[in-house]
């Protein structure tokens, strides 16, 4: 929008919120680095594997070649404000991809030619699709060799189950690229390689090019029949146009029914443009994505959002950054406007705050902004208090919007300052990088004096420690890294705690029964009364879940957190005169406590999703290594030519893993590994 203050219908319209999801390697930063170069925003193309890529700005993006931290930028084509977000592909920041799905309006899957679905292509499509997520898909690096258009197809649809839709198809692969077909105006798109790709020909097609794009321009028309009646009607009378397919395909879109694909190569400069073009042709507008809803805090009543510029704000936190020392606040705007100056509630926290500073963001820099309305990502400055996933607002009634889901880390470390003067420094520092990323945790060791660090995985850990070395000269001393551990029951088991003390002048008082018995995995904690809750007071009731809930945070096998657990209150009892809220804490948390030990409590671990690609040649070797790592093998398959292992493992056997398998394979194995849960360990 020209006028950053404009938010009328017709410019929310015009507003397009979109991410970029992808495996690891499947070239999607590259994709966005030409989105910005053909759209002006940069001058000069930045390059990944050169380490100057716009959106990987972090030192430790540009070392690794990878995504690491969600990269927010926005840029203007054809008339449409385009907010984009790149997001990581690595396992280890998955919260990154879950935070910036939530608010986004469309995505753009980037699927490498070669590769095709990746494990994690296949987690982050899956959490587009639980937020509901229209998307477009681009096939790319079809320069390169090995390159296979369709078998690509068929690997979405298998895996995906996606209902795709071809609109164009490439001209050629690996070396033989030369360009694209457009389905939709039968014209073969190709491109002047001396002018960066800024300049393509839109040419007819000769007959044998005709005869060979033909067949799937039928199918793309006849899926389109499928989905509507019309278009099959005008189709069998000849009466379809460019403009009239597009529109059919934008309802589609909209309506989740078809996938649009694309193809390219986005480090030759192929194929851009007429991604982008698509972005504003069939991914929604903020009024055009499914009801926004959320809860009354004070009743629990679901309501729906309005988006429109003249309802009260609210919005949403959905990622924190600390620049130079400053917490940035990056969020989503629902509905309404807000001003520089202007107060917010956070429904969430309970506090009131004051915006100092409105930004729209372009990767690591800022663009200073007056005013920003429904359908804006901007960033914001002086929200001290504001976290991940609160909700923002300035209504009498605010609707409290669904948080995003967090993880669990699995991976954790010890460290510890070299000198008193690290020390003072060194918490705080923590501090900042926790508010940043909700999957990091923290907590001191009673017996060791230690801070323990947990995370996503071994590259989330080691990212933190180059990025306090590089920006606060931190050098912690840091132990290897542990596995992150869960207790939980095994059998039924009650117990009763009566707490009766005098401590200085006053007497302490509680007496709590109570039961903890295992519950289905991933279930995590249930605490109910099994008592009529309406005679005790409501202080009691609470300081006794309180001393249940602290209870469960360190369990009695090894200090690790109860999961899986189900906490039923059989029994209180009172003395008049001497009954306290502290009483029953202590009494709850040492009941719990009994009962636990009692529970035949056992060790949960997180156990990792691994798939492993391998040639013939090695099949043996790999499935040897798994063997002696304790993996559970689930399924083998054949896929472009490889052998592909799929397995279960416990993530303390697999530490160094990747290296024993370069060496078993002379490096020809691809592996990637994910958390799938947490359970038992088997003996």
């Amino acid at each position: 929008m020209s006028d950053k203050s404009d938010f009328s219908s017709t410019s929310i319209g015009k507003i397009r919120n979109i991410g970029i999801i992808a495996h690891i390697d499947a070239g999607k930063t590259t994709v966005t680095e030409r989105i910005l170069y053909f759209s002006g925003k940069i001058h000069r193309l930045g390059e990944v594997h050169e380490g100057t890529a716009t959106m990987d700005y972090m030192p430790e993006e540009q070392e690794r070649g990878i995504t690491i931290t969600s990269a927010v930028t926005t840029c203007l084509w054809n008339k449409n404000t385009i907010n984009i977000i790149d997001t990581p592909g690595h396992v280890d920041f998955t919260i990154e991809v879950q935070r910036s799905l939530r608010v986004l309006d469309g995505a753009i899957g980037v699927f490498c030619a070669v590769g095709g679905v990746e494990p994690q292509s296949e987690t982050v499509w899956r959490q587009s699709e639980s937020y509901k997520v229209p998307k477009l898909i681009f096939i790319n690096k079809m320069d390169r060799l090995g390159a296979d258009f369709e078998a690509v197809l068929e690997s979405i649809t298998d895996k995906l189950k996606a209902n795709i839709l071809p609109v164009q198809i490439p001209d050629g692969a690996g070396e033989e690229f030369a360009g694209v077909f457009d389905l939709i105006r039968l014209k073969k798109l190709v491109y002047d390689d001396d002018q960066n790709g800024e300049e393509f020909e839109a040419v007819d097609l000769s007959e044998e090019e005709l005869e060979r794009v033909s067949p799937w321009r039928g199918k793309m028309c006849d899926t389109l029949s499928e989905f509507d009646d019309e278009f099959l009607e005008r189709y069998l009378s000849d009466e379809i146009d460019p403009k009239y397919i597009e529109s059919v395909i934008r309802k589609a879109t909209l309506q989740l029914a078809l996938v649009p694909v694309f193809a390219g190569s986005a480090l030759k400069n192929i194929g851009v443009q007429p991604l982008m073009d698509a972005i504003g042709k069939y991914l929604p507008s903020p009024h055009e994505v499914a009801q926004i809803k959320g809860v009354d805090p004070l009743t629990g009543v679901e309501k729906v959002v309005e988006p429109s510029v003249s309802a009260d704000f609210q919005a949403l936190v959905f990622k924190i950054v600390m620049d130079s020392g400053r917490k940035i606040v990056l969020m989503r705007i629902y509905s309404g406007k807000i001003a520089t100056g202007d107060t917010v509630k956070n429904v969430t926290q309970g506090t009131v705050e004051r915006i100092d500073r409105l930004f729209r963001m372009h990767a690591g820099r800022r663009e200073k902004l007056d005013v920003a309305g429904v359908g804006d990502i901007v960033a914001v400055d002086g929200l001290k208090n504001s976290r991940t996933g609160d909700t923002l607002s300035t209504s009498e009634k605010p609707i409290m919007l669904e948080q995003i889901e967090l993880y669990k880390p699995v991976i954790s470390l010890a460290i510890e300052p070299r000198n008193a003067e690290e020390s003072e420094k060194l918490e705080d520092v923590l501090d900042k990088y926790l508010q940043e990323d909700p999957t990091l945790n923290l907590k001191t060791d009673e017996d060791t004096g230690q801070i323990i660090l947990s995370g996503m995985g071994e590259l989330h850990l080691e990212v933190v420690l180059e990025r306090m070395r590089r920006e606060y000269g931190l050098a912690p001393r840091a132990g290897k890294p542990q596995v992150v551990y869960q207790e939980v029951p095994s059998i039924l088991a009650e117990a009763e705690e009566e707490f009766d003390r005098q401590i200085g002048d006053e007497k302490y008082y509680g007496y709590v029964k109570l039961s903890v018995e295992p519950s289905k995995r991933g279930e995590g904690r249930n605490v109910s009364f099994e008592i009529d809750t309406a005679v005790w007071p409501s202080v009691w009731l609470d300081a006794v879940a309180e001393g249940i809930d602290d209870s469960l945070q360190v369990g009695v096998l090894k200090g690790f957190p109860v999961q899986d657990v189900r906490v039923r209150v059989l029994e209180l009892k009172k003395k008049e005169t001497e009954a306290t809220t502290q009483g029953y804490h202590f009494a709850a948390g040492r009941a719990l406590k009994k009962a636990l030990t009692a529970s035949s409590p056992k060790l949960m671990e997180p156990i990792m999703d691994i798939e492993i690609s391998v040639p013939d040649d090695f099949i043996g070797d790999v499935i040897g290594l798994l063997g002696a790592k304790g993996a559970r093998i689930e399924n083998m398959l054949d896929r472009h030519g490889q052998k592909v292992v799929q397995a279960l493992a416990p993530l303390s056997r697999m530490f160094g893993f990747s290296t024993e398998l370069r060496s078993s394979t002379q490096g020809r194995a691809g592996f990637v590994m994910k958390f799938h849960s947490f359970d038992v360990l088997e003996k």
